[in-house]
């Protein structure tokens, strides 16, 4: 068996523990093992990042992808504001999309002469999220002082649409043109269904509260994606929108980077590669009879990644989250009024927490976004007195701990876990590169599982998928 991958390292946060607290990072731990990717599918494409190259292979490919984009409506005298939401950073380290970033920057400058170039980065739960990253990535200096962090309670702004008044953050419209700087991560693909993903933000990053809230507290999940395309759609929207930049991931890494004043266009590559690559690695998962889930990367609980997915991906691999006919997933905060008082789901037909996680092992992961509802419905265990204490002084975790037990360290939470599952199988969420970190016995299941994965998803589902979302192979 192969030697574990590097975690991502911890990173310094409001969010999280200090880094110096998380001693021993649950790959290192005896029986852990890794399995690169495309070990397992082999079809996946190569990456440029990471490679022997660094990081200058993004910049390359940003470059290459804005040639074909047109900015001559983009005068000396007009300003623009570049778009960002705050998962971009978390994506392989962050250095990528900040890359990308920088790079928008310096072509929209070289071709259109005009240096009144800002950096708006919005954010959902957490306010101070993206001050962290712009400080972190030097993207104040880069900005020369114009790079500001946008939350949902900022000043909003009304945008007329076919569906009536929704707001926008008032700060992220104020120049005369928008760029939409994005990526392909599916991320909580169990909330947008992969539907209209390159638009989303329209909805959320880029959205007064009021307005994001529609999928949290109003429609819910995939009934909302409407309002992301109805402000995209709006004549002010339209008004300013230039073009769009989008980071190309896959669960092994950063393929390419696309560009394109056609959003929709670019939105059905997104959905097909979507669906393709980050497919198959959710149905393997799904191939999965039992295991420990640990987490431990530096994300609040629902976002840590392995392989690309998030744990809230996971926490519903036992059902198909791509397919529309199947209903929706009721595991996360926002859909606690699919379950009953007794937390059992009001429905029949309301998919339950993946009953394959046997347990949570939380050894590192951030505040920052409501997961009681997680340590409520999986046995978890979190590691060490500080990070409990974390959780028991932010506001939307009040109630976490009361449903977890305490352990000293790494080594003794995942002694306990083994002998109260009595399942070997583990698998990690700690953002390796390349690869997934699991225990031996579930590497042997994911190789065996692998093959019939990926010709189940070439040849029946993927077509079905792509023509619930009307895109054509």
């Amino acid at each position: 068996m192969r030697a574990p991958i590097t975690p991502l390292a911890p990173r310094k946060s409001q969010y999280g523990i200090d880094p110096s607290l998380v001693r021993t990072r649950v790959a290192e731990l005896p029986g852990m093992t890794s399995v690169l990717l495309k070990e397992l599918f082999p079809d996946l494409p190569q990456v440029i990042f990471p490679n022997e190259k660094g990081i200058e292979e993004i910049r390359k490919a940003t470059e290459t992808a804005l040639q074909k984009v047109d900015m001559s409506k983009i005068k000396p005298e007009h300003s623009v504001n570049i778009l960002a939401s705050h998962h971009g950073f978390t994506l392989l380290g962050g250095e990528p999309y900040a890359e990308m970033i920088k790079t928008i920057k310096d072509v929209i400058e070289a071709r259109t002469g005009t240096t009144n170039i800002r950096l708006r980065a919005g954010v959902g739960l957490r306010f101070r999220e993206t001050e962290e990253y712009i400080k972190r990535y030097g993207l104040d200096e880069y900005f020369k002082g114009k790079a500001i962090g946008v939350a949902p309670v900022d000043q909003g702004i009304a945008i007329e649409t076919e569906v009536g008044t929704l707001y926008g953050i008032r700060k992220v419209y104020d120049a005369d043109w928008v760029v939409h700087a994005h990526n392909s991560d599916v991320r909580e693909v169990h909330f947008h269904r992969q539907v209209d993903r390159a638009v989303k933000p329209f909805g959320m990053s880029y959205a007064r509260i009021e307005t994001r809230s529609t999928y949290h507290q109003n429609l819910g999940p995939r009934a909302a994606n409407f309002t992301a395309r109805a402000i995209f759609d709006s004549a002010f929207v339209q008004s300013k929108f230039a073009f769009a930049t989008f980071l190309e991931v896959a669960p092994n890494g950063i393929i390419n980077v696309d560009a394109d004043s056609d959003l929709y266009a670019l939105n059905d590559r997104v959905t097909e590669s979507g669906c393709r690559y980050y497919g198959k690695m959710m149905t393997l998962f799904g191939e999965i009879d039992e295991c420990i889930a640990a987490l431990d990367f530096p994300c609040p609980v629902v976002y840590v990644f392995s392989a690309g997915v998030i744990y809230a991906n996971f926490a519903g691999a036992n059902t198909d989250l791509y397919d529309l006919d199947v209903p929706l997933p009721a595991y996360t905060w926002y859909t606690e009024s699919f379950y009953g008082k007794r937390g059992t789901p009001l429905l029949d037909d309301i998919p339950r927490f993946n009953p394959a996680i046997k347990m949570c092992v939380h050894n590192y992961a951030w505040t920052g976004y409501p997961s009681a509802f997680f340590s409520e419905h999986i046995p978890t265990v979190v590691v060490g007195q500080e990070q409990a204490d974390l959780f028991n002084c932010d506001p939307q975790n009040l109630t976490y701990m009361k449903h977890t037990m305490l352990a000293e360290d790494t080594k003794a939470a995942m002694e306990f876990a083994y002998k109260a599952t009595g399942t070997k199988k583990v698998v990690v969420f700690d953002g390796a590169m390349g690869g997934i970190n699991v225990s031996e016995p579930l590497a042997e299941l994911l190789l065996k599982k692998a093959p019939e994965v990926s010709r189940r998803v070439d040849e029946e589902l993927m077509p079905k998928w792509l023509r619930q979302r009307g895109v054509k192979l």
